[in-house]
């Protein structure tokens, strides 16, 4: 099927996001549904990496002023593919790639594009808060996005997606929950 006949019939969403408490902290598990652009898309074929960024923000309810942010947490992942091998590659981090320093980064192999982004739309037991940040009975909102980061694209990319729709690729959902005490 074409992609953009694809991406009609699924449009891009959060199927499915959950928080889970644990005695060291709060964990983030979600699928998503997205196809890539065909501008990411033929952009990867042609060996340019193209950036993505998930972001939890988790914010404690009150009734007197603005909601508080306790907790936020980032993950970035590369997405790339070496022509001359056929191999996709997957890099996910804790910080942006195109910072300088010691990293933890893990690196996966993919002979093709679907196994890569079936990683890519799963997020399985992802730490976002520690335990004292959450406050057992109170209410809470969690905020979590995937898009295209293309801060981190090259510059003539960046100067030719900004404004463009065919470089748009960007999920958001909210939840609401009440952390019960201690597991």
């Amino acid at each position: 099927m074409h992609g953009r006949a694809l991406a009609q019939q699924h449009p891009a969403e959060v199927q499915e996001l959950r928080v889970e408490r644990s005695e060291d902290g709060l964990y983030l598990s979600a699928v998503l549904q997205f196809t890539l652009p065909e501008l990411v898309e033929d952009a990867l074929q042609k060996g340019i990496p193209m950036f993505f960024v998930a972001q939890a923000q988790v914010l404690r309810e009150r009734w007197y002023w603005s909601d508080r942010e306790v907790a936020a947490a980032n993950r970035y992942l590369r997405l790339s593919y070496q022509p001359l091998t056929r191999k996709w590659r997957l890099s996910i981090a804790s910080t942006p790639f195109n910072q300088t320093g010691l990293g933890v980064v893990l690196g996966q192999n993919f002979d093709d594009l679907a196994e890569a982004l079936s990683v890519m739309r799963r997020f399985s037991h992802w730490k976002i808060a520690d335990a004292s940040a959450i406050e057992a009975g109170a209410k809470h909102t969690l905020r979590f996005r995937f898009q295209l980061d293309l801060s981190q694209l090259p510059r003539p990319f960046q100067i030719g997606a900004v404004g463009h729709s065919g470089w748009n690729l960007q999920l958001e959902r909210s939840l609401h929950f009440v952390p019960e005490a201690g597991p």
